[in-house]
C-alpha cells in the first residue's frame, strides 16, 4: 500500500482520538490561552500547518495498515515479514530536531517542580502543563514554529500525564495486553486482530525499574526490592502485574497490563464474535431471570469475565446487585448496583473476597456477582446460593469435571450437596478455527444433581461448540423444563418465549446495539411490556435509543 500518514481530517481521526481526553481536543484551547504572548501559537490545522509525524516505511517489511491513536500525534503502522512470517508493531511518533530535543530535554528539568506546586495541576493538569510549558519559553526567549510547540507539548505531556513511551500502546483500543519480559526486550501486545504481536517499544534497565516504580506508585502502592512482587489496578481500571530488579525475575524489571475496556463488551459484542449464537443467549437470558446460579470457567485470556459482564446484562432492572472483586473489571447499567473492592496488603487492615461476601448477604442482594472465587469465600458463595441467593462468579478450569474437581478439593472444599445448588456452568476457551484464535462458549452444562448409585455429581451439556465447523450442537434441558413449571408456560408458550428473545436479538445486533447503556435499555424495555416490543419490532417501528 501507499506510505501515507492517516489522514487528520478523517473520521478516523475522529473516532480513535474520542477514545481519550488527550491532547488534540485542546489544541484550539492552547491556541487562544497564548494569544497575545511573546509565545504565538495558532491553531493546528492540517491543511496549513506541516506534518508533527511521518514514516516511509521499514526495510524488509510490508506495511498492512496504519491508524491513529492519538491525531495528530501519533499513529501505529502494522508490518508484516514475509521472510520470518511475523508481523510487527511499529509506533510513529514526532522526531525531533537536535535543537528541540535540546529544548526538551531543558523543558523537562525546569518544568517537573513548578508542576508539582501548582494548585491548579489537581484540578486541570493539562491547562496547567500548558501554562507552564508557555512561561518556560517565554523565559527561554527561543522562537519556535507552531509544530515544534505541539511536538514539544506532546512530548510533556506523555511524560508527565501519559505513561512515557508506552502511551500510544495504552490508548490504542486493539490492544487486550501488553507485556514487558525485561530489559532490551521488544514489549509485546495482544492485538484483536494480529493477537501476539512484537512492538518496536523497548527499555533499558534502569529505565524500566524506574517505570515499574512509577506503575506502583501510580496505583498508590509500593514496589521496592524488598517487596519486588505487586498485583493491582491503575487508575483507569487496568489490570497490572509488577516485577522489579532480578531477585523474581532473572531477566529484570518486567510488567504486564491487562487494560480495562471502558465500553464493556454486550450480549450483542459476543454474537458478533462468534462466541455464542442467539438460541445460546436468549437460554441464558431465560436463566438468569429465573435466578439461576452461575459459574463462568476458562483458562487465561479465554474472556470468562467478559461474558459474564455481559450476561449480567440480563439482570432484571430493579433487582439488587452486589458486586464483589479484586480488580474492577465489572461495569453493569444498572440502577440498583452496589460495587466492592477488596484491599489487601494493608497489615491489620486488610479487606478479603471472604470479608465483603459476609457483608454482601447483610445487604440483601438478590444477585451476588463475585469476580473469581478460590478459597474460604467459596463455601459462603455456596452458602447464598443454598439460601436463596443467585450468584455468578468465575473459576480458572478448562473443563466442567475440573470445575467440580477444583469445587470439591483443597483449597476450597465445597461439600458436594452444597455443589448441587449451582445450576450452570459456562464453560470459555480460547481456541482456534480456520487458523484464527477464538473465543468460544464451548460448554454450557446443566448440574443436575448427585448420582443415587455412584455418588459422583451428576450433569448434562445443554450446549457444545464444535471447532471443527465453528458451530453450536443443542440437546435437552432440564432447566428449561423447571423454569416452564414454575412459570406455569405450556410447552408451546416456552418455545414461543424462547423464539421471541431470539427474534430480539436479532433485531438489536442487525442495528448495533452493542452500547451496554443502550442494550440494557432495550433489556429493560422488555421485561417492562414484551409483547408491545415485539409488537413493535415486527412493525420495525422501535427507537433503539436510551431514552426511545
Amino acid at each position: 500500500m501507499a506510505k501515507q500518514e492517516p489522514d487528520e481530517g478523517s473520521k478516523e481521526i475522529t473516532s480513535v482520538d474520542g477514545e481519550r481526553s488527550g491532547l488534540r481536543g485542546w489544541l484550539s484551547q492552547t491556541a487562544r490561552a497564548l494569544t497575545g504572548s511573546n509565545v504565538a501559537v495558532t491553531d493546528y490545522d492540517p491543511k496549513r500547518h506541516d506534518r508533527l509525524v511521518s514514516f516511509d516505511g521499514l526495510d524488509g517489511y510490508e506495511e498492512i495498515e496504519r491508524y491513529w491513536v492519538d491525531a495528530p500525534f501519533a499513529f501505529v503502522s502494522i508490518n508484516y515479514n514475509p521472510e520470518e512470517t511475523e508481523h510487527l508493531y511499529h509506533v510513529v511518533e514526532p522526531q525531533l530536531t537536535e535543537f528541540e530535543q535540546e529544548l526538551l530535554d531543558r523543558l523537562f528539568e525546569d518544568i517537573r517542580g513548578p508542576l508539582l506546586y501548582r494548585e491548579t495541576i489537581a484540578e486541570n493538569p493539562e491547562a496547567a502543563l500548558r501554562e507552564e510549558l508557555t512561561d518556560r519559553l517565554e523565559e527561554y526567549g527561543v522562537t519556535i514554529t507552531d509544530e515544534t510547540f505541539y511536538r514539544l507539548l506532546y512530548y510533556l505531556h506523555r511524560s508527565f500525564q501519559g505513561y512515557g513511551k508506552l502511551d500510544p500502546l495504552m490508548y490504542d483500543p486493539h490492544i487486550e495486553d501488553i507485556s514487558c519480559d525485561g530489559p532490551g526486550v521488544p514489549v509485546f501486545v495482544y492485538h484483536d486482530d494480529y493477537t501476539d504481536i512484537e512492538t518496536t517499544v523497548r527499555y533499558e534497565r534502569d529505565e524500566l525499574a524506574d517505570f515499574v516504580i512509577q506503575l506502583a506508585q501510580r496505583s498508590g502502592r509500593h514496589v521496592s526490592v524488598s517487596d519486588p512482587v505487586v498485583s493491582t489496578t491503575l487508575p483507569d481500571g487496568s489490570r497490572i502485574e509488577l516485577a522489579l530488579g532480578e531477585e523474581v525475575t532473572p531477566k529484570g524489571s518486567a510488567f504486564t497490563i491487562r487494560k480495562y475496556a471502558d465500553e464493556p463488551f454486550t450480549p450483542i459484542d459476543l454474537l458478533e464474535y462468534g462466541t455464542v449464537n442467539r438460541k445460546l443467549l436468549a437460554f441464558m437470558w431465560l436463566a438468569i431471570e429465573n435466578n439461576r446460579s452461575l459459574i463462568f470457567a476458562g483458562g487465561t485470556a479465554a474472556g470468562k469475565t467478559t461474558s459474564m459482564n455481559a450476561m449480567s446484562m440480563f439482570i432484571p432492572p430493579r433487582a439488587k446487585v452486589l458486586t464483589i472483586e479484586d480488580t474492577r473489571e465489572l461495569s453493569l447499567y444498572h440502577d440498583n448496583w452496589l460495587s466492592s473492592v477488596t484491599r489487601e496488603r494493608m497489615g491489620d487492615a486488610d479487606i478479603t473476597m471472604y470479608d465483603l461476601l459476609r457483608s454482601a448477604l447483610r445487604h440483601r442482594p438478590e444477585f451476588i456477582i463475585v469476580g473469581e472465587v478460590r478459597g474460604e469465600e467459596a463455601i459462603t458463595l455456596f452458602q447464598a446460593m443454598n439460601t436463596g441467593h443467585t450468584t455468578f462468579s468465575t473459576m480458572h478450569a478448562d473443563s466442567v469435571q475440573t470445575v467440580i474437581n477444583r469445587l470439591e478439593n483443597e483449597p476450597i472444599n465445597v461439600p458436594r450437596p452444597m455443589v448441587t445448588s449451582l445450576d450452570i456452568l459456562w464453560v470459555q476457551v480460547l481456541g482456534r478455527s480456520d487458523e484464527e484464535r477464538v473465543r468460544r462458549a464451548k460448554t454450557i452444562a446443566e448440574i443436575e444433581g448427585i448420582d443415587q448409585r455412584t455418588g459422583e455429581l451428576d450433569y448434562s451439556n445443554t450446549y457444545s461448540w464444535n471447532s471443527t465447523g465453528d458451530s453450536f450442537s443443542e440437546n435437552n434441558s432440564e432447566l428449561l423444563e423447571e423454569i416452564r413449571e414454575e412459570r406455569g408456560w405450556s410447552q408451546s408458550e416456552l418455545l414461543t418465549e424462547l423464539r421471541n428473545r431470539q427474534r430480539f436479538l436479532k433485531y438489536l445486533q442487525e442495528n448495533g446495539v452493542n452500547d451496554y447503556r443502550r442494550f440494557t435499555a432495550m433489556v429493560n424495555k422488555y421485561y417492562a411490556d414484551s409483547e408491545a416490543v415485539m409488537d413493535r419490532i415486527e412493525q420495525n417501528d422501535i427507537s433503539v435509543d436510551t431514552g426511545g
